[in-house]
């Protein structure tokens, strides 16, 4: 019986970002799944705000 590749690999390995692609600091509140770096370029773009 074959798995689907969606329920094969689990965990952080899984997620990465839209972007870049990269695997680390993926931040996935608000369902974004973008990495701490590209973050930071589109933030205002999709009107996230410093506080702080």
């Amino acid at each position: 019986m074959m798995i689907p590749y969606e329920y094969r690999y689990k965990g952080r390995g899984k997620r990465q970002c839209r972007i870049c692609g990269a695997r680390r600091a993926v931040i996935r509140s608000h369902n974004l799944y973008i990495c701490r770096r590209c973050f930071r370029e589109v933030a205002p773009k999709i009107n996230f705000k410093k506080y702080g």
